[in-house]
């Protein structure tokens, strides 16, 4: 059995200073426990999108416990992607052939344009089937909190594709959101004089979300019930 002086266990109470007394070591932490290297790999996992201190912990120490060829094989395409993935000359895809597939496929409807924020927005409606048109990327959106704005050089890259491609229809597709809509309202104000058609999508995505995480249903209800924003009327005026 073991002897020794009983020690009692610290009152809710008691102040930080009085914790770090019966705790020795309270608050403080070891230098030795993480090796710089690995801290410098959590640090790294830490700023992707999405992943906190604890999940970018979990993603270093399983990496670290795979086998070498597991890290050496994602490395090496790390570095292939970064080599060979470039933005599409026209929409602003990421692809390895210029133009990207899409704008080159012959049998996507070239008379609309779906304009996004980004491009994990275009990938999930690839990937739900729910548009057959064409697409072009801002790479961006307006948010005055976080300092973000749309580069000036896309937006004349959106004017000069839209009024010289042929479209019918240009859907501005940002997020339900308060930057979405700042987004929207800089888009429309760079076509507003193009003639065009143009609309957004329906109010079927969730207030705050994205179209990155909307499911097939909610994809496809929004693009089919999407509104007019700018019609143009026989006279050739335009009616918001």
């Amino acid at each position: 059995m073991l002897q020794g002086r009983a020690r009692s266990w610290p009152s809710p109470g008691l102040a930080g200073s009085e914790l770090v007394w019966a705790f020795p070591g309270w608050g403080r932490r070891s230098e030795l426990s993480i090796s710089e290297p690995v801290e410098k790999l959590m640090k790294l996992f830490s700023r992707f999108p999405g992943v906190g201190d604890k999940t970018a912990r979990r993603f270093a120490l399983f990496l670290l416990q795979q086998p070498g060829e597991f890290s050496d094989e994602l490395a090496s395409t790390i570095s292939l992607v970064r080599e060979n993935t470039f933005p599409c000359s026209i929409c602003g895809n990421l692809t390895t052939e210029d133009p990207c597939p899409v704008c080159s496929d012959p049998f996507r409807d070239r008379g609309i344009l779906c304009v996004l924020e980004n491009v994990e927005d275009m990938i999930s409606i690839e990937q739900a089937g729910v548009f057959s048109g064409l697409y072009f990327i801002l790479g961006g959106r307006v948010s005055p909190m976080d300092g973000e704005d749309l580069a000036p050089e896309r937006i004349a890259k959106l004017r000069e594709y839209a009024t010289g491609g042929g479209f019918r229809e240009i859907i501005i597709a940002t997020n339900p959101s308060v930057e979405g809509d700042l987004t929207f309202y800089a888009v429309l104000d760079s076509l507003k004089t193009t003639g065009l058609r143009i609309t957004r999508l329906a109010f079927g995505l969730p207030l705050g979300g994205t179209i990155g995480y909307a499911d097939r249903v909610t994809l496809h209800a929004s693009i089919e019930s999407r509104v007019d924003v700018r019609v143009p009327d026989r006279n050739g005026e335009r009616k918001e």
